[in-house]
C-alpha cells in the first residue's frame, strides 16, 4: 500500500517548464536559511558581490541590480530620458511576439511603443520590417528615439546589422537579454552590443531568484544615472521579499510533488496566489499597462543571495541545456515539427527548445491534461500573457503577421536542470503521436 501511494505521488509530479524550473535542493535550503534571517533581506554585501560578478562575466563597466527585468528597463529608459530628453509620446521600436513586461516600462514613462514584426526563422526582430518602418518614419512623422532588441528564447539577434541600423538612425539601442544570459553573437556576449542591456532572473529564466534583474552599460553618464535611480527606488517591503523566499520552498516540498494528485498541488498553488502567500509572475495590473506598487525597486539582498547561488552554476546549467537541446533536435528532426535552427556565429543560451506545428495550442493542452506535461506557451498571443489587453499595449491586430502566425504555431520544450533524459524521452514520445 505504501509503495502504491509513493508511486502515485511520483506520477503526480509533472514535467514542468515554468514552475521554478532551476530550483535544486541547495537553492531550497538557502531560501529556508534566509527565512530565519530577516536582517539580511533588504541590505547586505551580496548585492554588490552579485553586481561585481556580473560585471566581470560580461566585461562591462556598470552593472546595477533591480528587483526585476522590467524595473531594470524602466531605470534605463528613465535615465536616458533625463540625459537626452526623452519625453512623453516619443516612440520606442520593439518587436511583437514578446511579453508585456518588455512593453510596460515604456508605457509607464508615457512613451509610445511601435511594433516591428519578427522573423519566422529565429523569432527575433525582422530586419527588413525594421528598415521599412524606419523608412516610413523618414517620410513623415516623429522619428523613433529608442530601439529595443529582444534575443527571443535565448537565440541571439543579428546584432551586426542591428547596430549599423541603430547608428545610422541615431537610435538609443537597448538589448533585452531576459532569455539570453550566456548567449553570444560572433563571439561577443549579448548585452554588450547596445548602449544598454537588461537581464531577468525571474522564475523561469537562465538563472532565477524568483524575481530580479540587472541593467548593464559601458556608458559613463548612463551608468552613473542608473546607480542614482537604484538608490532613489529603494527596496520592496518585507512581505514581498517573504513571498519570493517562500516560492522555491513551497514549490519544491508541496506543489510539485502533489501537483496532479487529486489536483491538490494545483489547488494549493492557486490558493497561495489568491491569498498572496505567493506572488504571480505577472500582476493583473500589468496586463492593463498599469504599474504594480512593487515596481520599480532595487534588488533586495535576499534575492541577490539566491541569484548568486545560481550564478555559480551558470556553466553547469548551460551544458545541461545544450545537451538536451541537441537531444531534442536529433530525435525530432525527421518529424512534422519545424525545429529551431542555430545560425553560424550564434551561440544561444538554449533556454528552451522551440518548435512549430499547426496544432501547437492543441498539443500544449493535450500534454497538460492527458500526460501531466506542462510544455511552454511562450507566446500564444503577439503579446503575452494571453489575457493581456492588446489595446492598452498599443498593439493593432494584423500589424505584425509573422508574430501572429508564430503565436498560433509555436511551443517550447524544457531544457532546465531538472529535466532528465527520461523526461525528454517522455516528451519526445508524446510529440511523435502528432502527425
Amino acid at each position: 500500500m505504501k509503495n502504491k501511494f509513493k508511486l502515485a505521488l511520483q506520477q503526480s509530479r509533472p514535467i514542468s517548464i515554468s514552475l521554478s524550473p532551476n530550483v535544486e535542493k541547495d537553492d531550497v535550503l538557502l531560501a529556508l536559511n534566509l527565512l530565519i534571517r530577516p536582517w539580511k533581506w533588504k541590505q547586505g554585501k551580496e548585492i554588490k558581490t552579485l553586481e561585481n560578478e556580473f560585471a566581470n562575466y560580461l566585461g562591462v563597466k556598470y552593472v546595477v541590480s533591480f528587483n526585476s527585468g522590467r524595473s531594470a528597463l524602466y531605470a534605463i529608459l528613465k535615465a536616458q530620458s533625463e540625459i537626452e530628453g526623452l519625453k512623453s509620446g516619443d516612440s520606442v521600436l520593439l518587436q511583437a511576439f514578446t511579453c508585456n513586461a518588455s512593453i510596460n516600462p515604456a508605457l509607464w514613462l508615457g512613451l509610445n511603443p511601435i511594433y516591428v514584426d519578427c522573423s519566422q526563422e529565429n523569432f527575433n526582430m525582422d530586419i527588413d520590417d525594421l528598415t521599412l518602418r524606419l523608412a516610413t518614419f523618414a517620410q513623415g512623422g516623429q522619428r523613433p528615439r529608442v530601439l529595443i532588441i529582444q534575443h527571443t528564447f535565448g537565440l541571439p539577434a543579428n546584432m551586426k546589422e542591428i547596430v549599423e541600423i541603430a547608428e545610422k538612425n541615431n537610435l538609443f539601442l537597448i538589448e533585452d537579454c531576459a532569455h539570453s544570459l550566456g548567449a553570444s553573437y560572433n563571439g561577443k556576449l549579448t548585452g554588450t552590443f547596445g548602449k544598454a542591456g537588461f537581464f531577468s532572473f525571474s522564475r523561469d529564466k537562465v538563472i532565477s531568484s524568483v524575481y530580479g534583474g540587472m541593467a548593464v552599460t559601458n556608458d559613463n553618464e548612463l551608468g552613473k544615472a542608473l546607480r542614482q535611480a537604484q538608490g532613489k527606488m529603494g527596496f520592496s517591503n518585507p512581505f514581498w521579499i517573504l513571498q519570493q523566499l517562500l516560492h522555491p520552498i513551497l514549490l519544491y516540498f508541496i506543489i510539485l510533488p502533489i501537483y496532479n494528485f487529486l489536483n491538490l498541488g494545483k489547488i494549493f498553488l492557486v490558493f497561495s496566489q489568491i491569498t498572496h502567500i505567493l506572488s504571480k509572475a505577472v500582476h493583473f495590473k500589468e496586463k492593463q499597462g498599469e504599474m504594480p506598487d512593487y515596481f520599480p525597486k532595487a534588488l533586495p539582498n535576499a534575492l541577490a543571495i539566491l541569484a548568486l547561488n545560481q550564478f555559480v552554476k551558470l556553466d553547469k546549467f548551460y551544458n545541461h541545456r545544450k545537451k538536451l537541446f541537441e537531444y531534442y533536435y536529433e530525435n525530432l528532426k525527421d518529424t512534422k515539427f519545424v525545429l529551431s535552427e542555430i545560425k553560424q556565429g550564434c551561440k544561444p543560451s538554449y533556454l528552451r527548445f522551440t518548435i512549430k506545428h499547426p496544432d501547437a495550442h492543441k498539443i500544449i493542452y493535450s500534454a497538460w491534461h492527458k500526460e501531466n506535461i506542462l510544455l511552454g506557451d511562450w507566446y500564444t498571443t503577439p503579446i503575452a500573457p494571453f489575457d493581456t489587453n492588446l489595446e492598452k499595449m498599443h498593439y493593432k491586430e494584423d500589424s505584425c503577421l509573422n508574430a501572429e502566425i508564430l503565436a498560433e504555431t509555436t511551443l517550447n520544450l524544457p531544457t532546465h536542470i531538472n529535466i532528465e533524459k527520461e523526461d525528454a524521452d517522455r516528451i519526445i514520445s508524446f510529440l511523435k503521436q502528432w502527425k
